[in-house]
């Protein structure tokens, strides 16, 4: 793309925008992110369901993913909650439900239960203490591990192990991958765009010296 195309944003000019034009347009610069609905359940058994779009993987061994709460301006229920219990899931979004997902962002008394405010069902599963979403094709159940406070902004991530996961049998391939685009599975950039995908490719193992090959 030429320069003549390219449009230049400095540092001063992101921080001087108006606050919502600076959040819609850092939040966009990351790209497609990963986004799922938290479900969580305090020890009064109020029930909680949030969508996060910071959802990041840490590790393979043991299956660790990350997900960054902002700073405790307002209440963080989701968070107390996982603080709490040490048990939440991860519940992957659809194009079905991407409406009622996007309305649990709002916000909500402690009293009362995005699952009822959205007709979202929650759903238990091997007696794993937080509820998941039923309608959710891919779901994670999550045991809390760690939490960090980033002292640049005083963002939270939180790190939780995978316990159990259910997702739909063709989902899965031999070599372990697990096609969440077969599992209808959305991704979002910004604050409220939410994308289906289209696979390009899925590529071999890349070594030096070796020809990168298509699999299926």
């Amino acid at each position: 793309m030429g320069e003549a195309t390219l449009k230049k944003v400095t540092y001063d000019e992101i921080m001087n925008m108006e606050k919502q034009e600076r959040v819609h347009f850092a939040n966009s610069l990351g790209g497609f992110k990963s986004v799922g609905l938290i479900g969580t359940k305090n020890k009064n058994n109020q029930t909680n369901l949030a969508i996060v779009d910071s959802i990041l993987h840490i590790g393979s061994n043991p299956p660790l993913f990350g997900m960054v709460f902002r700073p405790g301006v307002v209440e963080r229920h989701t968070l107390e909650n996982i603080l709490e219990t040490s048990f939440y899931t991860i519940n992957h979004i659809t194009e079905k439900i991407h409406k009622q997902a996007h309305q649990t962002s709002a916000r909500y008394d402690r009293a009362c239960s995005e699952f009822d405010e959205t007709g979202l069902i929650p759903e238990y599963k091997n007696d794993f203490f937080a509820p998941f979403v039923e309608e959710s094709n891919v779901k994670l159940a999550m045991e809390f591990k760690e939490k960090i406070t980033l002292s640049i902004n005083n963002t939270v991530l939180i790190i939780g192990e995978v316990k159990e996961v259910y997702f739909p049998k063709d989902c899965l391939k031999k070599d372990g991958f697990l096609d969440i685009e077969k599992a209808a599975s959305l991704t979002c950039s910004g604050l409220d765009s939410y994308h289906k995908t289209t696979r390009i490719s899925r590529l071999s193992y890349a070594k030096a010296n070796k020809e990168i090959i298509s699999i299926i």
